[in-house]
């Protein structure tokens, strides 16, 4: 197996935010939440953290690497509205997954299996979510089983209670659970964020615009270019 120069560089730097993804998906990762880049440069990031997962992992690992790398380039076409580019990343990310978890079931892998199960569902119809609606849910608990600080599990569980729509939703009840992923959990940085936008977004549906701007700031402070965030904060204002 080789190991590249650029895995090897990455690996023996130090990560901010006491991160635990492999260094480098950061770029990949970031590019997605940033809002920078065209779809193309990014896509570029995708092809090369795919192919430093494939020179230098192998087995379980490998397959959950290339499982996250499906979700962040599905997550990237989604957010440009390109939804048949990002059913078919969130497809192939399933797979990854399955295999990942066929190999060596994981907190990761599970969570991997579930993240892209929820960006699918939120892109397929209706027939689809009633029937793989509640898996996301099963996944993260059998996440949970092996590891219970994973911050993404209990992220798509209490996404569950904010999004859903009425009457399956519980806002303060996810709300709560996304607050203690702050502290019962380990968060990186893109956990962060999605937990402070997400907090917000969940005061917007309670009508409280103004704890809602408090949390949408916090999420501006780790990716300030956001454009979910941007907008989120321009209607907030607005109220």
């Amino acid at each position: 197996m080789r190991i590249s120069i650029l895995f090897l560089f990455l690996s023996i730097c130090p990560l901010a935010w006491g991160e635990k993804i492999h260094p480098w998906l950061i770029p990949l990762r970031d590019s997605v939440y940033e809002n920078v880049l065209n779809i193309h440069r990014i896509r570029m990031l995708y092809q090369t953290a795919k192919n430093t997962a494939n020179d230098n992992l192998e087995g379980a690992e490998l397959n959950v690497a290339l499982a996250r790398c499906e979700y962040f380039m599905g997550r990237a076409f989604q957010l440009e509205k390109l939804n048949d580019s990002a059913i078919h990343h969130f497809g192939e990310g399933l797979k990854f997954a399955q295999k990942a978890i066929d190999l060596k079931p994981s907190d990761e892998s599970w969570v991997a299996l579930g993240e892209n199960m929820a960006q699918m569902c939120a892109l397929r119809s209706w027939a689809y979510v009633l029937v793989n609606g509640l898996s996301v849910g099963r996944y993260s608990e059998n996440a949970l089983k092996f590891n219970n600080r994973n911050a993404r599990a209990y992220f798509l569980i209490a996404s569950r209670w904010v999004f859903a729509p009425r009457p399956f939703n519980d806002i303060p009840r996810g709300i709560n659970i996304m607050k203690s992923i702050l502290t019962d959990s380990d968060p990186d940085k893109c956990d962060l964020y999605n937990t402070y936008y997400s907090i917000g977004a969940g005061y917007e549906l309670l009508k409280n615009p103004s704890e809602a701007i408090l949390w949408v700031n916090k999420s501006l402070e780790l990716y300030p270019t956001n454009k979910e965030s941007l907008e989120l904060l321009d209607r907030l204002k607005g109220n």
